[in-house]
C-alpha cells in the first residue's frame, strides 16, 4: 500500500487516472444506487397498485353479488359465497395469490362457516395491528409483508385487505397475500444490467483517460525527463516535436528555453571560471609587494620615535591598513578555495570549550570582562577540524563586539547527545527581518553607509557557513532592531553525523519569555 502511494505520488499519469478513475466509480455508484432504488420502487409500487385496484373491483362485484343473494335463500347464498371462494382460489392458483378470509370476533352469527386459509401458511404472516386497521375501516388497505408458510419457506410480498359483508352470516375479513418473487427476480436482473454496464462505463473511462493521458502527459514526462538530464549536465537533450498543436508549441518553447539556458549556463561557468582564476591570481600576485610593503612599513614603524608625530601616526595606520590587507587575501584565497571545491577537513578531536575561551582571550585579551561565558560542561570533546572552527568562533566573536556598541558579549556553549552549539549573543544594534537573508553574503553590510575603517573584510560570516557546511552543521542568526543580534553555531559531535537537534535556541531566552507574555 505504501508503494502504491509512493508510485501514485510520483506519477503524474497515475495520479491523473487513478483521480479519473475514483471519481467514475463514485458516480457510476451514486447513478446505480438511485436508479436501482427508482426502478425497485416503480417496479413493485405498481404491481401493488394494480393489485389493489383489481382487488377493490373484485371485492365490490363480490358484495354487490352477496347483496342481491340476500334475498334469495340460505342455500343460494351459500352457493355464491362457495362460488367467490372458489374462483378466489382458483385465480390464486394461477398468480401465486393466496386468499384468506376470517370472521371478525363477535360479527358473525356463525363464525366458522366460511372461514378459510390455505393449507401451508402461517396465518402470523398477516400482522395483527393491519388486521386492526381493516376491521375499523371501510376501504381497501395494504402493506408490505414476508409470506411464512409452515414448511419453513418465506417470500417477500404484500398483503390488501378489507371488510366483507356476508348477508345472514356477518362481517369478515378477507386478505389477499401477493409474493414478489417475480419482481424481485427483475429487480436482480436489473441490479446485474446496472452492474455490467457501470463496469463496463469505468472501463470505458479508463482506457479513454489512458489515451489522453499518452497524448498530454507524456509529451510532460518526456520534458521532466530532459529537464533531470540537465541537472545532471547534459544539456544537449531535446523534446521530440511531430505535430503542430498546443503539445507541439509547448515542445518548441522548452527546446528554446533548453538552448538559451544552456547558452546561459556555458556563460556563466565561464564567468565563474575566470573569476575564481581572477581572485586566485590576483591574491598570489599580491602576496610578494604585500611581503615587501609589510618589511618597508616594519622598518619605518620601528623608527617612528624619531619621525614627527604626524608621520609616526601614518607609520601606525599604515600597519594597522597592511594587517587588513593581509586578512582580505587570505579571506580571498579562502573563497577560490571555497568556489572552486577544494576545501577539505583536518579532522581532529578536541575540547571546545577550551577552544572559545582561547579565541577569545586572543582577539580581546584586554576585555576579558566584557565576555560571559557559561558551558554546561568544562569538557566537550568533537570531531572536527580545529582550525576552521576556531576561525568560525572568532568571525562570530568578532563581529558581535563590533557591533555591540560597549556593551557585554554573552557565549553560550551547550550539548546533547550527538550535537554540541555555541551561541553568541550582543546586545547592540542588531539588524532588521529584511536583513537576514543577506546576513552570509559575501561583502555585505548592513549599514552600507559606513565606512570601511570599521569591520572587517565582509567575508568573514560568509566564510563561517561554508565551514560549517563542511562540517554538516548549521549556522543561524537572530537579530532585532536595538536589542542585539544571536548567532548559533551547532555542530555534530562526530565527523560525519548531521544534525538533529538543536541544544540552543536561536530565539534569546528573554524574548520567548516577552513574547509569551
Amino acid at each position: 500500500m505504501i508503494i502504491s502511494k509512493l508510485r501514485i505520488r510520483q506519477s503524474l499519469s497515475l495520479k491523473v487516472l487513478v483521480t479519473n478513475l475514483t471519481f467514475a466509480i463514485f458516480i457510476a455508484t451514486i447513478i446505480g444506487i438511485v436508479v436501482h432504488n427508482r426502478v425497485s420502487s416503480t417496479v413493485i409500487n405498481e404491481k401493488i397498485s394494480i393489485s389493489k385496484v383489481e382487488t377493490a373491483s373484485a371485492l365490490f362485484l363480490a358484495q354487490g353479488h352477496f347483496n342481491l343473494a340476500r334475498f334469495q335463500d340460505n342455500n343460494e347464498l351459500n352457493k355464491v359465497v362457495q362460488d367467490f371462494i372458489a374462483s378466489s382460489r382458483e385465480d390464486g392458483s394461477f398468480s401465486g395469490r393466496e386468499t384468506v378470509i376470517l370472521p371478525i370476533p363477535n360479527s358473525t352469527k356463525n363464525q366458522s362457516i366460511y372461514q378459510t386459509v390455505p393449507t401451508l401458511l402461517v396465518l402470523d404472516s398477516i400482522p395483527e395491528k393491519f388486521r386492526e386497521q381493516v376491521r375499523k375501516s371501510d376501504e381497501v388497505l395494504d402493506k408490505r409483508t414476508t409470506i411464512s408458510y409452515s414448511d419453513g419457506k418465506e417470500f417477500p410480498g404484500f398483503i390488501i385487505g378489507r371488510k366483507l359483508d356476508i348477508p345472514r352470516s356477518g362481517t369478515y375479513e378477507i386478505y389477499y397475500l401477493f409474493k414478489l418473487n417475480a419482481q424481485y427476480q427483475s429487480i436482480n436482473s436489473i441490479t446485474w444490467t446496472l452492474v455490467l454496464t457501470g463496469f463496463l462505463l469505468i472501463l470505458l473511462i479508463g482506457l479513454s483517460t489512458q489515451f489522453v493521458i499518452r497524448q498530454v502527459v507524456s509529451p510532460v514526462q518526456a520534458a521532466a525527463s530532459i529537464a533531470e538530464k540537465f541537472t545532471q549536465g547534459n544539456f544537449s537533450s531535446r523534446m521530440a516535436v511531430s505535430s503542430n498543436d498546443e503539445i507541439a508549441s509547448l515542445g518548441n518553447s522548452f527546446n528554446e528555453m533548453a538552448v538559451s539556458i544552456q547558452q546561459q549556463i556555458y556563460r556563466l561557468e565561464n564567468l565563474s571560471m575566470l573569476q575564481q582564476r581572477f581572485v586566485s591570481d590576483v591574491s598570489h600576485e599580491l602576496r610578494t609587494p604585500l611581503t615587501t610593503l609589510r618589511m618597508a612599513a616594519e622598518v619605518i614603524y620601528q623608527e617612528k620615535e624619531s619621525f614627527d608625530p604626524s608621520i609616526a601616526r601614518s607609520s601606525e595606520l599604515l600597519i594597522n591598513q597592511i594587517d587588513r590587507f593581509e586578512l582580505l587575501l587570505s579571506d580571498l584565497l579562502e573563497v577560490s578555495r571555497f568556489d572552486a571545491e577544494a576545501a577539505s577537513l583536518d579532522v581532529t578531536t578536541f575540547n571546545i570549550v577550551n577552544l572559545v575561551k582561547k579565541t577569545v582571550d586572543y582577539l580581546h585579551p584586554s576585555k576579558a570582562n566584557s565576555f560571559e561565558i557559561n558551558s554546561s560542561s568544562e569538557s566537550i570533546q568533537i570531531q572536527a577540524d580545529q582550525r576552521r572552527i576556531e576561525r568560525i568562533l572568532r568571525n562570530l566573536v568578532s563581529n558581535a563586539v563590533d557591533h555591540s556598541e560597549g556593551k557585554s558579549v554573552k557565549i553560550r556553549i551547550a550539548e546533547s547527545n550527538n550535537e554540541v552549539a555555541v551561541g553568541v549573543r550582543d546586545f547592540g544594534l542588531g539588524f532588521n527581518e529584511e536583513d537576514a537573508p543577506f546576513l552570509f553574503d559575501r561583502f555585505w553590510r548592513a549599514d552600507p553607509s559606513r565606512a570601511r575603517t570599521s569591520g572587517g573584510s565582509g567575508l568573514g560570516l560568509s566564510i563561517s557557513l561554508e565551514d560549517t557546511k563542511l562540517h554538516h552543521g548549521q549556522l543561524l542568526a537572530w537579530g532585532s532592531p536595538h536589542k542585539g543580534a544571536h548567532f548559533v553555531l551547532t555542530l555534530p559531535k562526530s565527523q560525519g553525523n548531521i544534525v538533529q537537534s538543536f541544544p540552543i535556541s536561536l530565539i534569546p531566552e528573554n524574548i520567548l519569555s516577552t513574547v509569551k507574555e
